[in-house]
């Protein structure tokens, strides 16, 4: 857990001034812990000498402070942990958007939110746990300095039971950490399948396997029960030991102390003081309860700082010189995580203003190129360039404005529909009209071009309609998200399979939006549409990660290895 630890430290500098207060008012806490038996010692001595009267008011204001500083470091504990815990969601979420899309899929979505919401809040606890527990120690260690300052022999009988019971405690870390890491991992695991089966509830409920979900959903559930048992056994066990050694300990501190006492080693008021002394150093159930929110801390640290490990790929700072989308792959691979090539060694180059369509066969890596092409992800090898410019080295906002994507199925994104469409443009350009008119121009245009406007001019509010207010069939959505690619794309448009859901008449309309007009902009069309292939100005037929040919359809369409890939028996267009 060492990057984990790591973490911790940044977690507790985050919690900023609260960590510092909480510091100073748990010292000034154990401070008055370890004064109060003194106090309280001279005050019995006091009253059987007939000495001064104020050490029994000395004691009644050393217990109005510990009052004053448990409620106070309630309080900055919960200020502090909660900044803590909000900077480090926050440095998460932009981790996560900063990462390319594979490195966000090793991990299931539902990990992700449990991770964000769950881990993080056990990490933002670090600043309490770290500096609890290290005031924690004070009371017992100051304990037996005070014994031993009063009788020696006090001291070490005092010292000889903590050592026990910090090898007891040790053992509770040690086994408590492996515990709390596994209980966090099958939760996780759990909530990412919950989220996947929500998403395709009607799958399942069409294919009456309800039963069969919930017992694939819960079956980390036994995993999850073995962890949580763990570590309530293992608290349990070391409560148990504590509660057992504790007693022992005071008691032989007061057998010791009453022989002193009888030898006349002792007054009556520093016996009293032995045996306060006695019960705050082998109460160590608050470092018991500090040690559990550690570990707790420092697994979901762990958790955390494995997702903040993925590397983020780097920006670049140069703008896009003039052009109108050249599009240039050069020896480009990409291997995923078993070391297998999806792309190997692509050379492909798309004229500024063609429409290209990608096809192949299902696993040729028709999706990682159309990915690799527009950056959003690195290829492990070789370079893609927009207009003679590497894509890692462009200004993110200029390749986000010279690039548009479409997917089969769009996640949309924003409040209202009019949000949706406009979420790849410049504030002015997204936000709809301060006049009261339904859309900006640019929007509307998109969503004309999607022959989407019309579905939008039914929703009762048109363009302003909440997305969560608004049915959507899957066409609809892709229609959707083809306006929004359509209100990004300056240079570029790449649709990956962006309209495997729309009737043919709806399909042949975009199709014009698409093509556009000649030299308007580049196309790069992922598709397994005989007719969308020969519309195109050239097709890209990949096969097993490779680049088999770069030619018209009507010349390859001769192949009768590439007419199977459309699983058809006629020529198109």
């Amino acid at each position: 857990m060492r990057t984990g630890d790591g973490l911790l430290r940044r977690v507790v500098r985050d919690a900023g001034g609260w960590t510092a207060a909480l510091a100073a008012v748990t010292l000034t806490g154990a401070v008055a812990e370890l004064l109060l038996p003194a106090v309280l010692g001279l005050a019995v001595d006091a009253a059987l000498t007939g000495g001064t009267r104020w050490w029994p008011a000395a004691a009644c204001a050393l217990v109005v402070v510990l009052v004053a500083t448990d409620t106070l470091g309630d309080l900055a504990s919960g200020y502090g942990a909660a900044r803590a815990t909000a900077r480090l969601r926050e440095r998460l979420l932009r981790h996560l958007f900063a990462l390319d899309v594979r490195a966000a899929r090793r991990h299931p979505v539902g990990d992700l939110v449990g991770r964000l919401v769950g881990q993080a809040a056990d990490a933002g606890q670090a600043g309490t746990a770290v500096v609890l527990g290290a005031f924690a120690v004070l009371p017992p260690l100051g304990s037996v300095v005070a014994l031993t300052l009063i009788e020696p022999v006090l001291g070490v009988t005092l010292l000889a039971g903590l050592v026990l019971l910090a090898g007891l405690m040790r053992a509770f870390v040690t086994d408590a950490s492996a515990a709390t890491a596994g209980y966090q991992k099958a939760l996780n695991s759990i909530a990412g399948r919950l989220l996947e089966s929500l998403s395709g509830a009607r799958t399942i409920a069409a294919a009456a396997t309800r039963r069969r979900e919930e017992e694939r959903i819960l079956g980390a559930l036994p995993e999850l029960r073995g962890h949580g048992r763990r570590g309530w056994e293992l608290l349990a066990r070391a409560s148990a030991r504590t509660a057992a050694v504790a007693p022992l300990l005071q008691l032989s501190v007061v057998a010791v102390g009453g022989y002193a006492l009888a030898a006349g080693w002792l007054t009556p008021g520093q016996l009293v003081s032995a045996v306060r002394y006695a019960a705050t150093g082998a109460g160590l159930g608050a470092v018991l309860a500090t040690l559990n929110r550690l570990v707790r801390s420092r697994s979901g640290a762990a958790r955390v700082a494995e997702l903040l490990a993925y590397p983020t790929p780097t920006d670049g700072d140069r703008p896009l010189p003039p052009g109108r989308g050249a599009l240039r792959l050069s020896a480009v691979s990409v291997y995923a995580d078993d070391g297998r090539p999806v792309l190997d060694g692509v050379d492909l180059s798309v004229p500024a203003g063609a429409t290209v369509a990608v096809v192949g066969p299902s696993g040729a890596g028709k999706s990682t190129l159309a990915a690799v092409a527009g950056r959003l992800h690195d290829p492990d090898a070789g370079e893609v360039r927009l207009d003679g410019v590497p894509l890692p080295r462009l200004r993110p906002d200029a390749l986000r404005r010279a690039v548009g994507y479409a997917f089969d199925r769009p996640a949309l994104v924003g409040s209202t529909v009019h949000d949706a469409i406009g979420l790849a443009l410049p504030p002015g350009g997204a936000a709809p009209p301060a006049d009261g008119s339904p859309a900006t121009p640019a929007v509307r245009r998109a969503a004309e071009a999607a022959a989407v406007t019309d579905v939008v001019d039914r929703l009762p509010a048109g363009f302003r309609t909440p997305l969560a207010d608004t049915p959507l069939s899957g066409g609809e959505a892709q229609r959707l998200g083809l306006a929004r690619a359509f209100a990004a794309a300056d240079r570029l448009l790449i649709l990956d399979d962006a309209t495997s859901s729309l009737d043919t008449v709806t399909e042949h309309r975009i199709a014009r939006a698409v093509a556009g007009r000649p030299g308007e902009r580049t196309r790069l069309v992922v598709t397994h549409r005989v007719a969308t292939a020969a519309a195109a100005d050239l097709v890209a037929w990949l096969d097993g990660g490779r680049l088999r040919a770069l030619a018209p359809h009507r010349r390859l369409w001769a192949d009768p290895a590439y007419r199977a890939v459309f699983r058809t028996d006629g020529p198109a267009g």
